[in-house]
């Protein structure tokens, strides 16, 4: 009950006081003492990538639709560029990388886009899609939307660690299943799908393959012809680029992968997603993904110690706690980590230097337990009082360590309820 009191008081900008929380959270994010640590949220643009786009806001500021004057042409030959860096990262081919404003639009697009291609060749053929009960909501919502209009949809349940096992998605396959849509890297708790090996299910049935990248691009490798996924959605913001902007790919050959048009316009990204294409945005995430493919093998090393030492020292210093997840298939920068004694009412004052999660991004304004650990098997206290910490390019062993001190310290409070 306190829980949701405090967190009804987040909701409405208000802190427990009774002023409003916005010149707080802006004063917060101003310290230098204060520790990121909710990467897996958003990341920070690139000092990089930030120069590679500022031309691109005011000079360079061509429609690429443009096609008979230099400005155009210019615009037209960035976003080119960037296609091209984007396709590098994942080992695609420039013309199966299609721009859409962030990996939710893209895990609709991937899903509707299915459904609707299949539907129009022939209407009254049955279809079916299995997926995770522990997706992000994006692809949850997207799927329970299309059982309301006729798509028969199964939600394959994950283990103890989040992970879901090959041999109960062969289980529940039928004649007229579609689609199979897994997350690559799961959000809250890192935990990594066998992809690899639903990419072989998939194709000995002849069933297209969806994956929400969005963890996974650019920070575990990701080579769509080595692991042969037929649709991948990932955004700009979680590799060190702008918010705004993510990607659709589609495998164009072996097979070739057809999907309907997901918006209806001016015939941009070659009919399929229509619209003026957000040049700035496209430019950074080109950027961000060069980066990322430059550093990935020497970051996601340096990642695995930090989490490493991050759960030595969380085991000494805090030894009642657990981790969530899969031991050893997980992404290099995440924990979600069970504190038996720490209360959600104390992160209003106790959590103001750290910022770590309760869950996803897109959950954290919801008083919703999270659906992940429910789909674990948690329960409610249990979820109640774990976190997510993701790191990122700028963590440090120092960080780390205030960190833990300031997770010590919660862990040994005690509860107190707003009405004291």
């Amino acid at each position: 009950m306190v829980f949701r009191i405090l967190h009804s008081f987040r909701l409405l900008g208000i802190a427990l006081d009774g002023t409003p929380r916005r010149g707080l959270a802006l004063n917060l994010a101003m310290k230098k003492n204060a520790i990121y640590l909710d990467y897996n949220a958003t990341t920070p643009v690139d000092s990089q990538v930030f120069a590679a786009m500022e031309p691109y806001f005011k000079d360079l500021f061509g429609n690429p639709s443009s096609a008979s004057h230099q400005w155009g042409w210019t615009a037209e030959s960035a976003v080119q560029k960037a296609r091209n860096q984007v396709a590098r990262l994942i080992g695609a081919a420039p013309q199966e990388i299609y721009f859409t404003s962030g990996a939710t639009e893209a895990n609709n697009w991937a899903l509707f886009g299915l459904i609707t291609k299949i539907k129009a060749e022939n209407p009254n053929a049955p279809i079916h899609i299995l997926s995770s009960n522990a997706e992000h909501s994006s692809v949850l919502q997207t799927l329970k939307m299309a059982q309301a209009l006729g798509v028969e949809v199964d939600f394959v349940p994950v283990d103890s660690t989040g992970r879901v096992a090959v041999s109960d998605v062969k289980k529940l396959l039928k004649p007229h299943t579609k689609l199979l849509s897994f997350i690559w890297v799961n959000n809250e708790v890192g935990t990594l799908n066998p992809i690899s090996e639903l990419v072989e299910l998939a194709k000995e049935n002849k069933i297209y393959l969806h994956t929400d990248g969005t963890q996974a691009v650019g920070k575990i490798p990701v080579d769509v012809q080595n692991i042969e996924v037929d649709l991948l959605s990932f955004s700009a913001h979680k590799i060190y680029g702008p918010k705004g902007v993510g990607v659709l790919y589609i495998r164009s050959k072996n097979p070739k992968v057809q999907i309907n048009a997901h918006i209806m316009g001016g015939g941009q990204e070659r009919g399929l997603r229509s619209g003026t294409l957000n040049v700035p945005g496209i430019v950074g995430m080109g950027k961000a993904a060069e980066i990322a493919s430059e550093i990935l093998v020497s970051e996601n090393e340096r990642q695995e110690k930090l989490r490493s030492y991050f759960c030595d020292l969380l085991k000494s210093e805090i030894p009642e706690a657990q981790i969530n997840g899969h031991p050893t298939e997980r992404a290099a920068n995440t924990l979600n980590i069970y504190l038996p004694d720490y209360h959600p009412s104390q992160s209003l004052g106790g959590l103001q230097n750290l910022g770590v999660s309760a869950g996803s991004a897109c959950a954290s304004g919801s008083v919703s337990l999270s659906h992940v650990l429910k789909a674990m098997g948690k329960s409610e206290a249990h979820i109640e009082s774990s976190i997510r910490v993701s790191m990122g390019r700028e963590t440090t062993q120092e960080e780390i360590q205030e960190a833990i001190a300031i997770l010590k310290k919660l862990s040994t409070a005690k509860e107190t309820s707003v009405f004291n």
